[in-house]
């Protein structure tokens, strides 16, 4: 176990931990939270190894193995497959020895090194690499792509999946969905909840914490205060014990309030609509944690907008995509990723954005904000139309030169040029005005460069909401932001009188804010019919779909086969590790369908007693059949990926 007794722990002349103790069991899966600065990156440093304590006890197993995502940008020419291969280490090793043995010509030691070389899984480590790369959202054809030539998100995805292959007793994690769609997202939560050993991990998202936690550590006031159970449990049982504190509980009567005015307004207004419906649950969540929310250091609102366009805008025969690069040949055709788009958003709507990497939702937000151009058909805007545009990468909207009171006097003047009245431009009160989103001192005059996501992210919302837009057009607001944060985020959101389109992977945050679903699939975009569980369904489905044609496959093949060979493997190797994957394949298609009849039969009888020894019995037994039929399921897509890897 991991023990830590009346440890206190620095950063310069900051205290961050003060005689705080806790024990951390083998195996347990530790949610670590807490305020930005409370220290939760500087534990991360004490236990990897690169701070130790200025007092105190801190005990970690000498023989565990510690893997965690490294923070630097690779800089590489190896593929990705070889970068997330070199993540184990043991492997590494066991190659280096190879070659050693190989150049000192000792027989013996060959025989060792090679046999090594096998324990440790060289056999299928290609196959485990290219798993976790397509399972993080990558496409087979970039499989073996250098990793310089990818975008800086997806590098650090692949530094996540090069810790993931890492065989560890220790897994720590921090922010490791900050670059994950809600696709990827999934497929990481399945993953995690598999993995045997013990892992810690620093995340804002609660959704993700609730799926892969059985602990809550908090970092409070320098102390470190375990709960059990994942972050929704410790959130109830923090808001019973600052509910207690009447004190506090005093001070926070006017936020808990204000909070209590929108929870009863919202809920007045929902419809029966399923995404309403899981909206209200959000909402009814809030209710019940408000003293935490109250507790909050940082809070903000929307102003009322001065108009409410309807419609906002108009999409007919619409094409969404980016035009030919600068040094294309003259005639060269602009890439179009969405097309034939006819849609209309109206005034208050709450439109979640959905679907895969790559299917085109930032394409979409960033055409509707004017930072690409429409490639065909038309968008029309409402008269008086002001957007708010949240960009996934901030430093699209913000000057990493400026200040934040320049990027504001910026504002400010764009305003008057525009014949914007009603704004107080006035450099004191704008700096007053940045004081409420944190901005104090001399940060107004830090050049935004030097700042933290979290900062930036801060900043770009204070633009935001000085601007007084109607429609927010928001892509993963919530990347840097911490719990708090987001709360804020999501309160005033649903207090905002406008329209909102947000595309996000945090699903609380989809949960409590939007009313109803757009699906950007296969070229297009759609009404997407249901909520977010549906969603995930949708995503299951769409998987089996694929596993479907994959066996309609050979069958298909047999007709012509005189005619069309199958794809050869270029070597002997290769060809067992092909008929190896088919033969899981084809164990997965017998377990499968017994394990979903299994699952039904549970369902029926689940529904038809009332006896709460049979509910909690069945119960149970549906959660171990439900877990296992995941598991098989992620492991179909992986395998059928493999297979289609080798073919190629």
């Amino acid at each position: 176990m991991i023990t830590l007794k009346n440890l206190t722990l620095r950063r310069g002349a900051r205290v961050l931990l003060d005689d705080a103790s806790c024990v951390i069991n083998p195996g347990e899966r530790v949610g670590l939270v807490g305020r930005n600065g409370a220290g939760k990156s500087t534990l991360f440093a004490l236990l990897n190894g690169t701070l130790h304590e200025d007092r105190g006890d801190f005990v970690i197993p000498a023989q565990w193995r510690m893997a965690q995502v490294a923070q630097d940008m690779p800089e590489t020419d190896d593929s990705a497959t070889r970068f997330v291969i070199e993540g184990d280490t043991r492997l590494v090793e066991a190659e280096a020895e190879v070659a050693a043995a190989e150049a000192s010509g000792d027989g013996e030691r060959m025989a060792y090194a090679y046999t090594h070389l096998n324990d440790v899984g060289a056999h299928d480590a290609q196959a485990r690499a290219q798993a976790l790369i397509l399972g993080l959202g990558f496409k087979p054809g970039e499989l073996d792509k250098p990793v310089n030539s990818f975008s800086g998100g997806w590098r650090m995805r692949l530094q996540l999946a090069r810790a993931l292959m890492c065989p560890s007793d220790l897994l720590l994690l921090d922010e490791p969905t900050n670059h994950l769609d809600l696709d990827a997202l999934v497929w990481l939560e399945a993953w995690l909840k598999r993995y045997p050993g013990t892992l810690i991990v620093i995340s804002h998202d609660r959704e993700f914490l609730d799926a892969i936690t059985n602990v809550t550590i908090h970092i409070d006031h320098g102390k470190l205060v375990r709960y059990g159970g994942n972050y929704s449990a410790f959130e109830d049982l923090r808001a019973e014990q600052l509910s207690i504190q009447q004190a506090s509980f005093a001070k926070q009567q006017e936020k808990i309030a204000h909070l209590q005015s929108f929870i009863n307004r919202f809920k007045a207004k929902a419809s029966k609509a399923k995404q309403a419906q899981s909206r209200v649950k959000a909402l009814e969540r809030m209710e019940k944690i408000a003293p935490v929310l109250a507790d909050a250091e940082f809070s903000f609102a929307f102003e009322e907008p001065g108009s409410l366009p309807n419609p906002m805008l108009a999409m007919e025969d619409a094409a969404f995509g980016y035009p030919p690069p600068a040094d294309a040949a003259p005639g060269a055709s602009a890439t179009i990723i969405v097309q034939h788009a006819n849609r209309s958003v109206l005034a208050g709507q709450r439109i979640g954005i959905l679907g895969a990497n790559g299917q085109g939702k930032s394409t979409l937000v960033k055409t509707i904000a004017k930072d690409l151009p429409v490639q065909g058909g038309t968008v029309t805007e409402g008269r008086g139309l002001t957007i708010g545009y949240f960009a996934q990468q901030e430093l699209d909207v913000l000057s990493a030169d400026s200040s934040p009171l320049e990027h504001m006097i910026r504002l400010a003047k764009e305003a008057l040029a525009n014949g914007v009245t009603g704004r107080d431009t006035r450099q004191q009160s704008l700096r007053t005005y940045l004081g409420t989103f944190n901005f104090t001192g001399d940060q107004v005059m830090q050049a935004v460069g030097t700042m933290s996501g979290g900062e930036k992210a801060r900043l770009v919302l204070a633009m935001i909401v000085w601007q007084r837009p109607n429609l927010l057009l928001l892509d993963e607001p919530t990347n840097h932001l911490d719990l708090a944060t987001r709360e804020a985020l999501s309160v005033a959101l649903n207090e905002f009188e406008g329209t909102v389109m947000l595309v996000s992977h945090d699903r609380a945050l989809l949960r409590a804010v939007c009313d109803s679903f757009w699906l950007v699939a296969n070229g297009g975009v759609t009404d997407f019919d249901g909520d977010l569980d549906d969603y995930q369904q949708y995503l299951l489905d769409e998987a089996r779909r694929q596993r479907e044609l994959t066996n309609a496959a050979p069958t298909a093949a047999q007709s012509v086969r005189t005619s069309i060979a199958p794809p050869a493997p270029k070597n002997k190797a290769a060809s067992r590790q092909l008929k190896a994957l088919q033969r899981d394949l084809e164990k997965l298609d017998q377990k499968i369908p017994v394990l979903q009849a299994e699952k039904t039969t549970l369902e029926n009888a689940l529904a038809a007693t009332t006896d709460p020894a049979t509910l909690r019995e069945t119960g149970s037994k549906l959660h171990v059949v439900q877990d296992e039929l995941d598991a098989l399921e992620l492991r179909w897509i992986e395998v059928s990926e493999e297979i289609e890897a080798c073919q190629g």
